[in-house]
């Protein structure tokens, strides 16, 4: 009886073990539970997205707003399309600034939303018409290293 006792405990730790990492693996997933059906969808058109995925964050001053639904590439434009889903809760305005950040020097990338001056506001369907592209490393070193190379040294 003492053996099959100490079984089950085990049994237990084990399935609150794999439940632990079950969870943990979804929030560095970024696959946590996001309320999709009280949001309302906008789109943005940018040039460039670098590394956004679907299920990227969407923030305004720090705070999760909504999630990025799909990513798409519109042939008429030649730019990325991007759905985004952002909470009923927040109501941005028209003349609201999509930007691509990084959250921290190699971390995730997400949308910033910055809100505008306008009295009204996006509607859903709508469109976010100022954006600003994902700062690329690679573009901005090549820059760099292309602008000392056309310095005249100094005589």
């Amino acid at each position: 009886m003492e053996r099959s006792t100490m079984d089950l405990w085990v049994g237990i730790f084990v399935v609150a073990g794999i439940a632990a990492l079950v969870m943990l693996a979804m929030k560095v997933g970024n696959l946590s539970t996001y309320n999709v059906s009280e949001s309302y969808q906008v789109t943005a058109y940018f040039d460039n997205i670098g590394g956004l995925k679907p299920k990227a964050s969407i923030k305004s001053s720090g705070v999760l707003v909504g999630r990025v639904t799909e990513i798409t590439l519109d042939t008429q434009r030649y730019k990325a399309r991007v759905t985004m889903s952002i909470d009923k809760r927040y109501a941005f305005p028209k003349d609201t600034i999509a930007s691509i950040n990084t959250a921290g020097l190699l971390g995730e990338q997400y949308v910033g939303l910055n809100p505008g001056g306008d009295t009204d506001n996006l509607a859903a369907g709508g469109e976010i018409k100022k954006t600003q592209s994902a700062m690329v490393l690679e573009d901005l070193i090549g820059k760099f290293i292309y602008n000392k190379a056309e310095e005249q040294p100094a005589k």
